[in-house]
């Protein structure tokens, strides 16, 4: 790699504020704030919306759309486009 164009790479703590859950990982990214982990050291902490604790597809809620049921429907009920 050449030096001084890639960002620093390092320990971050990335917590889903929905789950409350957070997990140690390595990132290019950084934050101001900072949270003291479980092994008494003190790292960047980045609050996420979803991870795979809260999303749909891993905790089992997903929904799946059947749209070609949902576009047969709407013909049925409006008539198909280019009718008169």
């Amino acid at each position: 790699m050449r030096k001084g164009i890639h960002p620093p790479y390092g320990p971050v703590v990335f917590r889903d504020r929905a789950a409350g859950y957070a997990f140690l990982t390595r990132s290019t990214m950084t934050s101001d704030r900072t949270v003291d982990w479980e092994d008494g050291r003190t790292y960047p902490v980045v609050d996420v919306e979803i991870s795979h604790v809260s999303h749909p597809f891993h905790t089992g809620t997903a929904r799946v759309l059947d749209t070609a049921g949902r576009v047969e429907r709407f013909e049925r009920r409006y008539g198909r486009r280019g009718d008169a």
